[in-house]
């Protein structure tokens, strides 16, 4: 598969999407657009994955790319292709798809367990993870679910955290790509976020436990796996 994915900002990598895409042959491409790269055909991938960033959806003024951005992930859905919203990515992919985007009750920052619907244990996807798993979490804006979307997960923080569209266009809200080197990235950029919160850990909580990295890797590559067995 010819995968493209859109970065934001220089630490907000795919982590181990990259991996899991080397792992199956897969080529992976990205637009930059901290680095003014320029947006691929849509005909010239099969993927089309949209990472997270510190940004918010509507600050189009001061991020010009965000409404080309929009619009290029708006075509993506409409030419069929396979689309992953990742934090922000799942923001943008809920604002294209005519729902509200604002400020959550509490920013999410850190491991905190997310519960899996009804409708998600039904689901090809999502069928085979566990009711309730633990994920990372770097998040202050939420959004309302998308009319014709299924809503996924969600947390005590946070009552959409992940929704799929048409079954082919996912979002998630929180991180299941993350490393202990992407996590400390973000840490060293975004640190000030850092402050008291009922939601909110601190740094060496969030890189403290190795095993949490690879549990939410784990159930990155089952996801991904079964949206590539659909194809």
């Amino acid at each position: 598969m010819k995968i493209h994915y859109l970065q934001h900002v220089p630490f907000e990598t795919p982590a181990s999407i990259e991996n899991w895409a080397s792992k199956h042959k897969h080529s992976l491409l990205a637009t930059r657009f901290y680095a003014q790269d320029s947006l691929p055909p849509i005909e010239d991938f099969d993927w089309l994955v949209v990472m997270g960033g510190p940004m918010n959806i509507y600050e189009d003024e001061q991020y010009p790319w965000l409404t080309q951005e929009k619009r290029f992930i708006e075509q993506a859905i409409a030419a069929n292709k396979t689309v992953i919203g990742i934090c922000l990515g799942s923001q943008l992919i809920a604002d294209v798809l005519g729902s509200k985007v604002y400020p959550g009750e509490y920013k999410e920052i850190g491991w905190f367990p997310i519960e899996l619907t009804e409708a998600a244990q039904d689901s090809s996807i999502f069928g085979d993870l566990p009711q309730k798993f633990t994920v990372f979490h770097w998040h202050g804006d939420t959004f309302d679910l998308p009319s014709g979307a299924t809503r996924l997960a969600y947390s005590a923080a946070c009552q959409n955290q992940a929704f799929i569209y048409d079954e082919k266009v996912l979002g998630l809200q929180f991180h299941l790509e993350s490393t202990p080197e992407s996590v400390s990235q973000i840490i060293d950029n975004c640190g000030d976020e850092l402050v008291d919160g009922k939601y909110i850990q601190q740094a060496s909580e969030m890189l403290a436990t190795a095993d949490n990295f690879t549990q939410i890797n784990t159930v990155m590559f089952s996801i991904l796996d079964k949206l590539a067995s659909n194809l």
